[in-house]
């Protein structure tokens, strides 16, 4: 079965009901190295981008554009931009199209790197959500299945808990960081997830 915009719409209320689930963990997560809000701004963002997606029609495209602009102007802090040139990303690689084969998700995990790389110009290992979206596209690249995918992620998040915080917010407290995990990292394990449970079908 191919995945249609239905599919689509659905995967965004799926991302939405998940941040919504995690926003106080992830807030206490963001509480030790950061402001305390990384959950807020996660499930305001995904929330937008969810009825956005909703409300849009077209193609593939059209509806992740479309999340892609409400995530940007519901996220005033730095996850806002990088969402939202990450998801313009993946509306691309979704292409004008009314449904693609489940198994091109994995060029959506792919692309949502890609964008956040462009936008942020981070690099793996400065504890960031790029610690999990980096692991999980090369898994998606090389063809991996969701599982493996989702556990590339997990694994990624898991990592920054070692590392030393030289970008955002994190970045003042130094050593300090360490031995906590980066919340973005973790909220992008977690967004990988569903759209692994969405490529499986």
């Amino acid at each position: 079965m191919d995945f249609t915009t239905d599919d689509l719409k659905a995967l965004f209320a799926a991302l939405a009901a998940r941040m919504q689930a995690e926003r106080d963990a992830l807030c206490a997560l963001d509480g030790v190295i950061g402001d305390a809000d990384h959950g807020i701004a996660m499930e305001q963002g995904m929330s937008a981008a969810a009825k956005a997606a909703e409300a849009a029609d077209g193609t593939l495209q059209d509806i992740i554009n479309a999340a892609a602009k409400a995530f940007l102007n519901a996220v005033g802090a730095s996850s806002g931009p990088l969402y939202a040139t990450g998801l313009l990303r993946a509306g691309k690689a979704a292409g004008p199209r009314q449904s693609m084969p489940r198994d091109e998700l994995r060029q959506l995990i792919v692309a949502i790197r890609d964008g956040i790389v462009q936008r942020g110009k981070a690099e793996p290992g400065q504890k960031t959500m790029l610690d999990a979206w980096a692991p999980a596209a090369e898994a998606a690249a090389s063809g991996a299945g969701p599982d493996a995918i989702a556990e590339a992620a997990r694994a990624g998040a898991e990592s920054t808990r070692a590392m030393v915080a030289t970008l955002g917010r994190a970045a003042r407290l130094g050593d300090r960081s360490v031995g906590h995990p980066d919340p973005g990292a973790v909220s992008a394990s977690m967004l990988v997830e569903e759209i692994g449970r969405a490529m499986r079908g």
